[in-house]
């Protein structure tokens, strides 16, 4: 199933699941659609790009309502999910809708704190760190795990926000000040944890952070994206769009530390 099949099934699924639409805002403003959907679709790609064997075997850790995972289970791949909060239970109404389109079993999921109960040592060729690294502390024990976890060859492909990007720094400090780390209750835990308050970074930081625990990321790797704002996205630019800004934020270092709003990244073992 090609991402944008996927994508068009999945709006479907908004439209029948209003469970979902407080998170997935792309019916809630039809003049911003082509931009929330660029950003997705995307990040989609740049997911599938880096797996390149379907017998690879994938944690999603931080899968939330497990999108990404369905997406690649309908084409072949075999993922583990594990998620926290409210998201894990909407999960098993989406595969009964998913279902209907294709072979969803590939996916599997848990509800499981990292800390808690980490994956034994080399069992993992890929895992997936979507909109999830910025929220693991303590962030050093949590690299440590993922390193332990991967197997030789493996990598972690991370999909993040720009922490460099002055607009989202500013509106994230209005929101929350400097409280980067805060302790909230799980109910079904029964515990209270640790979770980063949307802190996010720049990739420079996240180079110092991943080198401690002998992790890497190779420049070949890396990618920012979404620049423009969504009054310029039209059903007839996108391509046209995402073209000028791939280019950009490659000849521009300036521009893509500090306006470009999304930043995907892979990181491996060190030799």
């Amino acid at each position: 199933m090609t991402v944008n099949e996927f994508f068009e099934l999945f709006l479907d699924e908004l439209r029948a699941n209003p469970a979902l639409t407080s998170y997935y805002k792309f019916l809630a403003s039809p003049a911003s659609f082509e931009f929330r959907k660029a950003y997705v679709v995307q990040r989609l790609h740049y997911i599938l790009e880096h797996l390149p064997n379907q017998e690879a075997a994938i944690w999603d850790c931080g899968c939330g309502y497990g999108t990404t995972a369905i997406f690649l289970a309908l084409n072949g791949y075999k993922v583990h999910g594990t998620t926290l909060e409210f998201y894990f239970a909407q999960i098993p109404e989406r595969l009964r809708y998913w279902a209907q389109f294709g072979d969803v079993s590939g996916f599997t999921y848990s509800y499981e704190n990292l800390f808690d109960s980490p994956p034994p040592a080399a069992s993992y060729d890929h895992i997936i760190i979507q909109d999830t690294l910025h929220h693991l502390e303590p962030l050093q024990e949590a690299l440590r795990i993922f390193r332990e976890t991967l197997r030789p060859g493996g990598n972690l492909i991370i999909v993040e926000e720009n922490g460099g990007n002055v607009v989202q720094t500013l509106k994230l400090y209005l929101r929350r000040g400097n409280k980067r780390i805060i302790e909230i209750y799980d109910d079904t835990l029964k515990k209270n944890i640790l979770i980063g308050n949307e802190n996010i970074r720049n990739l420079a930081t996240w180079r110092r952070e991943l080198a401690r625990q002998g992790l890497r990321i190779p420049t070949s790797g890396v990618q920012y994206i979404r620049l423009f704002p969504p009054f310029m996205f039209k059903a007839d630019n996108v391509p046209h769009l995402l073209k000028r800004e791939n280019n950009l934020w490659r000849r521009n270092a300036l521009l893509k530390e500090n306006l470009f709003f999304g930043l995907n990244f892979i990181a491996d073992k060190s030799a």
